[in-house]
């Protein structure tokens, strides 16, 4: 029997990994760079979690959630991760201590749906929620914020799209204008649809089937239901993405799949990369009253977001960031092992990336997994290296050999690599 990663649930090898680490470190850059801290939660949570924030009828709960037992506690993988930081925010009382709380986080979730290009089964989402702050600049900022990293990425072609759901009010009457108006082709929505009828109509609008798309075209609008508290938040946050230069389209069909969301939604999506009809990179939104369906007292104005990034790395075009340059330190011989063993020891202590060739193998060979290796600089130690308390230092690109007392080595090559990032060389 031949093992295989479970569908959905792929592996990330060293030759794919610094594009991820280039994508989370801009990702780490910009959120701390507007004051947001980094939370980690656990991967696992209590079932009932997941249940309360998303809402029972939603896709998430329904059909994807990897749920099981265990010790008696239902538990399950989360789906996503803002339910988790807000139980984190809740338990530990940071509502107490901290005015507005900004924080973010980068890890992988889970949800059991059928596998696509850019959508997995385990999947790695980069988040952050603001709690405290309910006024529409908060949500501009977080919009803006987003369309930096991206563009900090090199991927064109984004639009940002908004809408506004309003409060639980305006949902409720937006709800029932919405059925009204569907219940004549009731019998004309697809399957999918017709199950969410009755438990969440508003999630029809959201339907990739495209005869649910024709038959929702002339629905009321909801932002025609908003009230005038709703209408001024919209428009504040409309401003102050104006004042921000930040190009956007309002699209009054925007909803999200989750339960939460109140007021505020956003997607940004790309024409860019490889992502083809799934052009959404990260979507978001305000979700006022998410920490009282958790158990707070009172309502905790909050807003969020999170961005997959299997799909920002398929959106993105430009070439990877080329690896750091490293050097190998290579005894020729058993005798030669200690003491590149210890050369190697005082680079890495000196801020150099030094790999070890420990095998001992023959000088032929050692320079041929040097080259095939992309090492900048070949550390040689051989007997007579060791009788003379030298190194070799073979530079591979040039074709270059020098001899330098044991002494200097370090930074002798310190300086080697400072003047090759340069363009330069040493004599």
């Amino acid at each position: 029997m031949n093992l295989r990663a479970v569908k959905g649930m792929n592996d990330i090898l060293p030759e794919e990994i610094g594009r991820w680490h280039q994508v989370e470190a801009a990702y780490r850059r910009t959120l701390e760079r507007c004051g947001f801290r980094e939370v980690r939660t656990p991967v696992v949570e209590a079932t009932p979690l997941f249940v309360r924030s998303l809402g029972e009828g939603t896709d998430v709960v329904d059909k994807e959630m990897y749920t099981f037992q265990r010790h008696h506690d239902d538990l399950t993988l989360r789906p996503e991760g803002t339910a988790g930081a807000a139980r984190a925010y809740l338990e530990h009382g940071v509502q107490n201590r901290e005015p507005v709380t900004r924080w973010y986080y980068v890890g992988p979730m889970f949800r059991g749906e059928r596998p696509a290009r850019g959508r997995y089964r385990q999947f790695y989402q980069a988040g952050a929620e603001v709690y405290g702050d309910p006024g529409p600049v908060s949500d501009a900022d977080m919009i803006d914020m987003l369309v930096g990293w991206l563009g900090e990425l090199g991927i064109g072609g984004l639009e940002v799209v908004v809408n506004s759901l309003g409060s639980a009010e305006t949902r409720t009457r937006y709800r029932e204008a919405l059925v009204t108006y569907l219940t004549p082709h009731r019998a004309e929505l697809s399957e999918d649809s017709q199950q969410r009828f009755e438990r969440n109509p508003l999630r029809i609008l959201d339907s990739k089937n495209a005869r649910d798309q024709a038959l929702c075209a002339d629905a009321p609008s909801l932002l025609d239901c908003l009230d005038p508290e709703d209408r001024a938040h919209f428009d504040g946050v409309l401003q102050a993405l104006d004042a921000l230069g930040t190009r956007y389209r309002i699209e009054p069909r925007l909803v999200r799949g989750l339960d939460y969301y109140t007021r505020t939604l956003f997607e940004i999506r790309t024409t860019s990369g490889e992502l083809g009809a799934q052009s959404a990179l990260c979507g978001g939104g305000r979700y006022d009253g998410l920490c009282r369906s958790l158990g707070s007292s009172h309502d905790v104005p909050c807003i969020g977001f999170a961005a997959g990034l299997e799909r920002i790395l398929l959106a993105m075009t430009a070439p990877p960031t080329p690896p750091n340059p490293f050097v190998m330190v290579a005894p020729i011989g058993e005798e030669a092992a200690a003491a590149a063993l210890v050369l190697a020891r005082d680079l890495r202590r000196a801020g150099v990336e030094a790999h070890l060739e420990s095998k001992g193998q023959r000088l032929k060979a050692i320079l041929r997994r040097a080259d095939s290796s992309g090492a900048t600089l070949c550390l040689l130690l051989g007997e007579e290296e060791l009788a003379n308390q030298r190194v070799r230092v073979k530079q591979l690109a040039q074709r270059t050999e020098e001899d330098v007392p044991r002494a200097n080595a370090v930074t002798h090559v310190v300086a080697q690599l400072a003047a090759i990032a340069r363009g330069a060389s040493v004599p």
